[in-house]
């Protein structure tokens, strides 16, 4: 026989928060959901990324491989 009562309870409309603001609702195990990142807030898609060019490795590949940026 199986086990009876062994499921975690379902909550059906469970809010998402990111710093405190609601985000939407969602089905889950949990009574609330904290988030640190969403679409909102991501730099990816906000278009604040900012790529490093961290001790010259471009460069150092470029000229490892013989290649220059005219090349291209």
């Amino acid at each position: 026989m199986p086990k009876s009562n062994i499921h975690p309870k379902w909550f059906k409309d469970t809010p998402v928060l990111c710093d405190g603001k609601p985000l939407s609702l969602v089905g889950s195990t949990k009574n609330e959901l904290q988030i640190d990142i969403w679409l909102g807030n991501h730099p990816f898609y906000t278009k604040s990324q900012v790529v490093i060019d961290s001790e010259g490795r471009v460069e150092r590949f470029m000229k490892k491989y013989g290649l220059n940026s005219a090349d291209q």
